[in-house]
């Protein structure tokens, strides 16, 4: 088989891939069902977990895709790579691997970046008991980023007020205020959410149920598109922001090319409320080494551009109209390059970052 057959052009046959690679495998399959939406043809839509592996395992090599949905086509081929070219023999004696598919299956079938609540998954971790973040430069630009309406004069001069906005302060700037993540604007980009969500608390209780207590370390990649040179995946740390040696700990088993939001090397911006939050949940005994791959697909202003388009459609349009239909392809088009080079691209750093967390598995970083 070729690299190009293990993704998928929509939701439905990734997952047809996916259960059909683990069971090839023979690992084994825990299926979550999301009861609170459904696919675009009524579909059921399910997160499932693949694991492979003692239950009593000393490390943990896990994996998570479709965190923000329409990204998942990259993640569920890069998962089912690693079935298909049994990377898993090289895994550490003693070791489980853990794949986590389609995290958010909401925003994987409906190509949207959020879930079924128009939530950023990614800023969803947060203790909601607690004050939440505050993104005063967001309320600033909320307005131009979903126009009243998305062609003619307002929309030109919502797009003249960011021009302005970025020449102002600057294009990163922008994108922190943007990205960063915002808990007052529930119909805006990167919204946070007020309560944990559905894949918020499938993920907690995929940790619950599948590492094992005893465990002594634990590798995470989630699976990440739109940031950066095409095709290239640029490796983030998503650890705590200080102390612990977490980031010293991230470099020396994946390389000095390992980038920091925190630290501004990174061409994330800085965010709270990320997935990796959840690993607060195990055992302080397991040393967690997270990181997340973000693939380049096309240039910043064009996945900008897919994003507003998306959320105006969903809160303002029509789906099921030419416009509709094409802000849809935009957003698909912004997250996942449907060539060959792409995905073999993505494939070869995913296979070659497996094998680097095994080694740091092992104590041979």
């Amino acid at each position: 088989m070729t690299v190009e057959s293990y993704f998928s052009a929509t939701y439905a046959e990734a997952r047809q891939k996916f259960v059909a690679a683990v069971e090839a495998a023979k690992a084994t399959l825990t299926v979550y069902e999301n009861p609170h939406a459904k696919g675009p043809n009524g579909e059921v839509l399910t997160t499932d977990v693949a694991c492979l592996g003692p239950d009593d395992a000393e490390l943990v090599y896990l994996t998570i895709s479709g965190t923000h949905g329409a990204e998942g086509f990259c993640g569920s081929g890069a998962q089912i790579g690693h079935f298909k070219d049994r990377l898993f023999d090289a895994m550490p004696a003693k070791t489980k691997a853990i794949m986590v598919h389609a995290i958010n299956p909401y925003g994987f079938s409906w190509l949207r970046r959020v879930t079924e609540d128009n939530v950023d998954l990614n800023r969803n971790f947060q203790d909601f008991s607690k004050p939440l973040p505050q993104n005063k430069a967001y309320e600033e630009v909320h307005d131009w980023l979903i126009p009243a309406h998305w062609e003619g004069q307002g929309r030109a001069a919502a797009d003249l007020a960011i021009i302005k906005y970025r020449k102002r302060h600057g294009d990163f700037a922008f994108q922190s205020a943007m990205s960063g993540g915002q808990y007052t604007r529930p119909d805006g980009l990167f919204f946070g959410g007020t309560k944990p969500t559905w894949s918020n608390e499938i993920f907690r209780r995929i940790l619950k149920e599948h590492v094992p207590p005893g465990a002594r370390k634990l590798a995470s990649i989630d699976f990440h598109t739109g940031l950066g040179p095409t095709g290239y995946g640029e490796p983030i740390y998503v650890g705590p922001e200080t102390g612990g040696g977490y980031y010293d700990r991230a470099k020396a088993w994946y390389g000095p090319e390992v980038t920091n939001p925190n630290e501004g090397s990174s061409t994330s911006a800085r965010v709270t409320g990320t997935v990796p939050e959840a690993y607060a949940d195990l055992p302080k005994s397991i040393e967690v080494t997270a990181i997340a791959l973000e693939y380049g697909t096309v240039p910043m202003v064009m996945v900008t551009e897919a994003l507003r388009g998306d959320h105006w459609l969903h809160a303002r349009g029509d789906l099921d109209s030419e416009l509709g239909r094409k802000l849809k392809r935009q957003i698909r088009d912004a997250f996942y390059v449907d060539t060959p080079a792409w995905k073999a691209a993505v494939y070869g750093r995913a296979a070659d970052f497996a094998l680097r967390a095994f080694r740091g598995l092992a104590g041979q970083a």
